[in-house]
């Protein structure tokens, strides 16, 4: 079997079809692109507010799109078009196939609602948001009778696929309509499917996202193939990347069990936390060491080593017990506390939270975009930190020896605490890219 065309990607839902061509269409749009268009002509694109905090999601509408309880969603780039080639004139497209406008009529007149979910983070200018605009005006004219609703994140944030922040938009747009959608009744379509091609397991696509996005949404997957073609579905698919799923079950909150998490009897002492940043590590502190009366010191809230150091100095002349919630990554900076608690004669025990940089990073991605309305309550909301950040631990981390004059050495493991309804989310799949270094 022949390998399928190499393809390439401009930073859109995909990369470039290898579907024979079909007819290209190079106009100047009848309608000129203009922001917060109030026409709901028959193929005019209507621009409206862009969603979320940061106007991140762009979001139109064509004519006016019904809120029914069957929603047929469908990706843009490499499945109602052709994707997006770097080297294409801007305002260059066709059809992913012809049958495609056949198809999105089809599915309006069956009674579901056409909703278009696309990553666009090219669009980084002004200039390449009027383009793509302009590009897309075309395509609506061409199916002047398709309402349709389209959502596009523009940025790496909630809105991205395969996190589901458009969907949830969705969602709540019906909702304000007094419609709930019918999951089991709807569906989802995309080209990035994590299909593999042949036996040697040469990758098709180029990723899985759109199959993810689908399977974090909980709605029927096709790819175009399958739903525009008819052809049965690809049974070779690898989805790559980090998934909860992978961890394993069972294991106890910390090891060895042989001894308890705190003395049994009051006693000064100080504890080092050791561990990426997002392993739960100062909500274990808030769980268990501050109901005991441990000072808790943090970098993150005094700024700067230094002052660490000397928060500790002082908390141990004072006789108390203390926790240093940092993530203490190496040697030379666990010394500084060690030395301080030789000098006052207080023992030192290590907690080191297991959690990989894998799982610190969905943790990240997690805290800052997905946090359900009910943690939103009780917890405050956290910025996504860098992958610097993580990557910084993980190629200076050096093993706590007991060596280093360490008591007990516990091992932390990471456990999710949460409802089903969080843990649900926190379940899901959650990227940025396809990879995340």
């Amino acid at each position: 079997m022949a390998s399928p065309t190499k393809k390439r990607r401009l930073d859109s839902d995909s990369a470039d079809s290898s579907s024979p061509p079909a007819k290209l269409t190079k106009v100047q749009p009848s309608v000129p692109s203009k922001p917060e268009s109030s026409s709901t002509q028959p193929g005019v694109l209507r621009w409206l507010e862009p969603l979320g905090k940061s106007r991140t999601c762009l979001h139109a509408t064509h004519l006016n799109p019904p809120s029914r309880s069957k929603v047929a969603a469908f990706d843009l780039d490499g499945t109602v078009i052709a994707s997006w080639s770097s080297k294409a004139p801007p305002l260059e497209w066709r059809w992913w196939k012809e049958c495609v406008p056949t198809k999105l009529g089809q599915a309006a007149n069956e009674g579901y609602s056409i909703v278009i979910v696309t990553n666009q983070a090219a669009l980084k200018s002004p200039k390449l948001e009027r383009e793509w605009k302009e590009k897309l005006a075309l395509v609506v004219a061409a199916i002047p009778e398709v309402p349709f609703r389209l959502l596009a994140a523009t940025a790496k944030d909630k809105f991205r696929k395969p996190m589901t922040g458009m969907w949830d938009e969705v969602q709540r747009m019906f909702a304000e309509d007094g419609v709930e959608i019918d999951k089991s009744a709807s569906f989802f379509v995309g080209d990035f499917a994590g299909r593999i091609y042949g036996d040697s397991g040469k990758k098709k696509d180029f990723a899985g996202t759109d199959r993810k996005w689908a399977l974090n949404v909980g709605v029927r997957f096709f790819t175009p193939e399958e739903y525009f073609l008819g052809e049965d579905p690809d049974p070779k698919f690898s989805l790559k990347g980090f998934h909860p799923s992978s961890l394993p079950e069972a294991l106890p909150l910390f090891e060895p069990v042989s001894s308890p998490l705190l003395p049994l009897k009051p006693t000064q002492e100080l504890v080092l936390f050791i561990g990426y940043p997002c392993l739960g590590k100062s909500t274990f502190y808030r769980t268990h060491f501050e109901p005991k009366g441990y000072e808790h010191i943090n970098q993150d809230t005094l700024g700067t080593r230094e002052k660490c150091v000397r928060a500790v100095e002082k908390a141990l002349k004072a006789g108390q017990k203390c926790v240093v919630d940092n993530t203490n990554r190496d040697a030379s900076t666990r010394r500084f506390y060690l030395d301080l608690a030789k000098k006052h004669g207080v023992p030192v025990r290590a907690m080191l939270f297991t959690g990989s940089i894998d799982l610190a990073w969905h943790n990240n991605l997690y805290r800052a975009f997905c946090l359900p309305s009910s943690v939103q309550e009780r917890e405050p909301s956290r910025d996504l930190l860098p992958l610097s950040a993580f990557k910084s631990f993980e190629d200076n981390y050096e093993e706590p020896q007991l060596a280093e004059g360490f008591m007990e050495i516990k091992k932390i493991h990471w456990v999710f605490d949460g409802t089903e309804d969080e843990r649900k989310k926190w379940l899901q799949w959650l990227e940025l890219d396809e990879k995340r270094n």
